[in-house]
Order: structure tokens, then C-alpha cells, then sequence
């Protein structure tokens, strides 16, 4: 019999100190149920409960493991955290009256973990305070990423690998702050902790009481869109409240590691990074568009126009997916502009989904050099990327990466196509759903309760497939991938 390539021990391990994380968390929504006095108290008792014996019962069986993580673990450790995670996470949902199904209650934490923001709720605002916040929490905890928090928080594990950071920390080129992955991790944390935290008195500053900001705040920094209100932002009404989530959307759209250079006044390394450049110009240019298409076509008042426009450009192209308007009014101009930014994402190292902009940058240097070489063919033309000739297999992996979502897609397509969408929203809920967007168009713009069954599980397949961008699913469905190296 063939051994297993991997280390089953070291697998069980790390998913139980994971899943000890989560059953903490869920006491901290279960605290907000008894400030609340809800009854919703002992659900989150029971979830953590469940948790937290699963856990333990998952570190023993990994007790004596090697501390040394293999490519083949770190391929399977991160995808089943995701899976767990999810799974646990739903079980509050499950337990609640406020969800019919298993299916919509998976849905509902995969959506929360991965970032989406995609929800089957028709009635947001039905729920009680702690599964509104568990909502929130979830997507707080997923944005910046949940190995990157226990490297964060269990340097003592030692189970770390370079493997597991760079499926957690997306884009096509990786950075280390410091030596040390658990360092780097920290420092990611904090940055993302001290955003939230600002923005959280800011919104309360404003017309949000401290729940609304705080929940709001967790899901503007994992670009998630999780809102406690059915009208999303648009519920308050204020151009202040959109000025402050529009900012830190743009916040949670820039690479960590740009954010970590500016509050440490590197601003030359800044200057240096060709993708933070083009994410300003994209977002400059997309916001003035749909903004002037607001004006002319929808004859939208010249402020309240600027003030949409570029927030719901911001929301798209960081996938935040929060709303101030129906966008389903839109003209169809405007509405092929989001799809467009739905899978142009914004910056790798960030909590954005989508292709990204470092991607979109380093696949028109590769088609200019092909171009250039058809007139100089003898010519050795590197692709330069932030002053870097990137290796040839740095951009074999971009264009298969291209080419699996291309085909991911359009095989969505025609699977929600049969289901009986109309074609405009086959398109916009695969490219939502793949990019972790959350609303789509037509009848998907504020939630998913009219999806079929089958639809839901194949979206929480393209949430899960978008969140560990593509390769790492794909290789676990390879029989390669299985057998001995």
C-alpha cells in the first residue's frame, strides 16, 4: 500500500489549535448576546461547546506530531481550515431559527469567512445583535486570514512554513517584513487591528451608534460587506459616513505591506510600487466614470453623484461590495463597468479579492514583450515588475492562473445559465462570486434567498476557490497531488 504524502498528525494539530481560535471567538459573540440579553446566549455557549471539544479532541490525535510543515500539509492544512472554519461557523446559523437550511446557513459563514459578503437574508435586520456581530466577526477574521493570526498568535507552535503565508497572502509576488514569517504575520495583524480601530470611533463619531461602527468597521477592513442593516451604508444617509468607509476601503484595498512602509515614513518604497501607482489611477478613473455617467444619464445631482460613483467603484474594485443605491438603476454603460472591476480586484498583500491589479499589470508587460519581440525576435526582454526582472516561472503561473479563471467562469456561466438565470446574471454572480465581490445584478443585488439549492453550494465552491486564488483547490483535485513524490 502507498504511504501518504503527507503528515495526517501535523494536519490534525493545526486544525485543533485552529478551531480552539474560533471557539474563543464565539465566546465573544456569545458576550454580546448577554449584554443584549438574548437568548441567543446559550447557542454560542453550545457552538463553542461543540468547538472547542472537536478541537481537543483533534490536538490529541495530532499530539506527537512533527513541528516541520511539508508543501503537501500546507496545500491541505489551508484549504481545510477554510472548510472547518465555515462548517463550525455555521452551526450558531444552524442552531438559530433564523435559517431554514444547512445549505443557507453554510453558505452564510463560508460568505462571512471568505470575505464575499454574499448573504441568502432577505431581512438583515431581523437578526439579533450577536449573530449580526458573529457575521461581522467572521468576516474580520477571514479578510486578514486565520493561519496568518495563529502565526501571529502561536509562534510557539512552529508550525509556520513559507507554504502556508503565501496561501494566505494573496497576489503573485510575496514580501517578508522581517525575517521571521511569525514576525511578519504580527505585524500584519497589528496594522489591521489599529485600521479597525480607527475607523470604529470614526463611524461613531458620526450617526452609527458603537455596535453599527464596530460591525462595520471588522467588514470595511476584510472588504467583506457584511451589513447590519438591509440598505446597507445607504441606511444612514450621510456623506459622512460614506466619506469615512469609502477611505478605508481604499485603506483595506492597499497592500499591508504598503500600509506598514507609510506608517514607518517609506515613502521611497512606496514610490517604487508600480501596483499601488496603478490602483490609484484605476480607481481615479473608475470612480469619475460611473460618476459621470450618474450625472448625464441618471441626471443624479453633481455631489451625490461623485459621492456614488466613486464609493460603489472603490466598494467593487476591492470587493467590499457595500452599496449607497440601488445599482440595479444604473444604466447598462455603468453596470458593464462594475462587472469589469469586479474581477480586476485591487492590490495582492491586501484583504481585496478578484485577479488584482499586480496581476492585470505584469500580463500587459508580458503581451508588450511578445509584441516587441515579433520585431526584434534575438532581443532578451525581461518583464520588470517594481524594478524586479520577475523569473519565467512567475509568469508561466500568472497565465495558468489566468487561464483557470477564464475557464472557471465560463463553466459558472453555463451551470447558472440552466438554473434559469438570464445571462446578465449568470456572468455577474460567477464573477462575484469567484472575485469574493458579494452582490451581483439583476435579481442578486442585495441578497442570495432566491438562488436554487445547487447554485448556493456551487457559489460557496467559487467563494472558497477565489479566497485561496484558484491553484491550492485545483491542485487537491489532482490525482498527482495525492500520490507519492
Amino acid at each position: 500500500m502507498p504511504k501518504s504524502p503527507f503528515n495526517i498528525r501535523i494536519i490534525f494539530r493545526f486544525m485543533g489549535f485552529l478551531l480552539f481560535i474560533e471557539s474563543l471567538f464565539m465566546l465573544l459573540a456569545a458576550g454580546v448576546a448577554g449584554i443584549y440579553h438574548e437568548r441567543e446566549l446559550y447557542i454560542f455557549l453550545q457552538s463553542a461547546a461543540i468547538t472547542l471539544v472537536c478541537s481537543v479532541i483533534l490536538i490529541l490525535l495530532g499530539w506527537k506530531a512533527s513541528s516541520l510543515v511539508g508543501k503537501h500539509e500546507s496545500f491541505v492544512i489551508v484549504t481545510m481550515v477554510w472548510i472547518l472554519f465555515s462548517l463550525f461557523g455555521s452551526i450558531p446559523y444552524i442552531i438559530s431559527p433564523y435559517f431554514q437550511t444547512f445549505t443557507d446557513a453554510y453558505f452564510e459563514s463560508i460568505s462571512g469567512f471568505s470575505s464575499a459578503g454574499a448573504t441568502i437574508l432577505a431581512d438583515i435586520e431581523a437578526l439579533p445583535y450577536s449573530l449580526l456581530f458573529w457575521r461581522s466577526l467572521s468576516q474580520w477574521l477571514g479578510g486578514m486570514g486565520i493561519i496568518l493570526l495563529s502565526l501571529a498568535i502561536f509562534p510557539v507552535m512552529k508550525l509556520g512554513s513559507f507554504q502556508l503565508f503565501t496561501a494566505e497572502v494573496t497576489g503573485p509576488v510575496y514580501e517578508k517584513l522581517r525575517p521571521r514569517l511569525s514576525e511578519t504575520a504580527k505585524i500584519m495583524w497589528i496594522v489591521y487591528c489599529a485600521l479597525t480601530l480607527l475607523e470604529t470611533l470614526l463611524l461613531w463619531a458620526g450617526d452609527m451608534n458603537f455596535f453599527d461602527a464596530l460591525c462595520h468597521a471588522f467588514t470595511t477592513m476584510a472588504t467583506g460587506g457584511f451589513s447590519t442593516k438591509n440598505a446597507s451604508i445607504g441606511y444612514w444617509d450621510s456623506a459622512y459616513i460614506d466619506i469615512v468607509v469609502t477611505f478605508f476601503m481604499f485603506l483595506a484595498g492597499t497592500s499591508v505591506f504598503v500600509l506598514f512602509r507609510a506608517v514607518t515614513v517609506d515613502f521611497a518604497k512606496i514610490k517604487k510600487n508600480e501596483e499601488f501607482k496603478w490602483y490609484v489611477i484605476v480607481v481615479l478613473i473608475s470612480g469619475l466614470v460611473l460618476s459621470l455617467l450618474l450625472i448625464f444619464v441618471n441626471q443624479i445631482e453633481v455631489g451625490e453623484a461623485l459621492t456614488d460613483g466613486f464609493f460603489q467603484a472603490i466598494a467593487i474594485i476591492t470587493t467590499s461590495g457595500y452599496s449607497t443605491t440601488d445599482i440595479g438603476t444604473w444604466s447598462h454603460v455603468a453596470q458593464f463597468v462594475i462587472l469589469i472591476l469586479m474581477c480586476t480586484g485591487a492590490m495582492s498583500g491586501s484583504t481585496s479579492g478578484g485577479i488584482k491589479i499586480g496581476r492585470h499589470i505584469i500580463f500587459f508587460k508580458s503581451a508588450y514583450n511578445e509584441l516587441q519581440r515579433d520585431v526584434h525576435p534575438n532581443a532578451i526582454l525581461p518583464v520588470m515588475y517594481n524594478g524586479k526582472a520577475l523569473p519565467s516561472a512567475t509568469i508561466s503561473n500568472l497565465f495558468g492562473f489566468l487561464v483557470f479563471y477564464i475557464l472557471l467562469v465560463a463553466l459558472s456561466v453555463g451551470i447558472f445559465y440552466t438554473m434559469g438565470l438570464n445571462m446578465e446574471e449568470s456572468l455577474s454572480v460567477s464573477l462575484s462570486s469567484l472575485g469574493n465581490v458579494g452582490p451581483a445584478l439583476g435579481s442578486f443585488t442585495s441578497h442570495y434567498a432566491l438562488m436554487p439549492a445547487f447554485g448556493k453550494w456551487w457559489m460557496c465552491f467559487l467563494m472558497l476557490v477565489g479566497r485561496l486564488e484558484i491553484y491550492t483547490i485545483l491542485l487537491l483535485l489532482s490525482r498527482s497531488f495525492w500520490n507519492k513524490a
